[in-house]
């Protein structure tokens, strides 16, 4: 766990609004996931900076046990061109607390650390979090996931 401040970047993606109440966001996340892989979502984003994923929770409510959105999709040099049915949008510049997760995604591993953020005391910001899936993430069974908390100072 290290404290980092991130710099603004642009996303294209899909997304869906869902909530932690009662398993809500796990079927919601799961059918994200799902329609970005099986409909190659990755390979119909313009002016990617790569091929990175990022799984980006924002627009909380208030905190993680009220709705939220989730955002799957690419840091974007601009939105130059942004197609039909995804979502465009900018995360500013902001202070955060990185964890490196390492684990089995099909068992639960992302769920899992998650769960140990959401008991922790990071006075945390609700603007944005989220999950980067990059070159040590290919393959799930034994992943390296990245996960940023928006904090309110380093």
């Amino acid at each position: 766990m290290e404290k980092v401040k991130i710099e603004a970047f642009k996303v294209i993606g899909i997304s869906v609004r869902t909530t932690n109440e009662n398993g809500q966001s796990a079927k919601d996340i799961g059918e994200l996931w799902n329609k970005f892989m099986s409909e190659g979502i990755l390979n119909k984003i313009p002016n990617k900076v790569d091929n990175t994923i990022y799984s980006i929770y924002t627009d909380y409510e208030s905190d993680h046990l009220k709705p939220y959105t989730i955002i799957l999709g690419c840091k974007v040099e601009n939105f130059d061109a942004i197609p039909e049915g995804m979502t465009a949008k900018t995360f500013n510049t902001g202070n955060y607390t990185k964890f490196v997760l390492k684990g089995d995604l099909t068992k639960g591993a992302v769920f899992a650390e998650w769960s140990k953020i959401w008991e922790m005391d990071l006075q945390r910001t609700y603007t944005a979090d989220f999950e980067v899936y990059g070159k040590k993430a290919q393959n799930p069974a034994n992943a390296e996931v990245d996960i940023f908390v928006a904090i309110k100072e380093i």
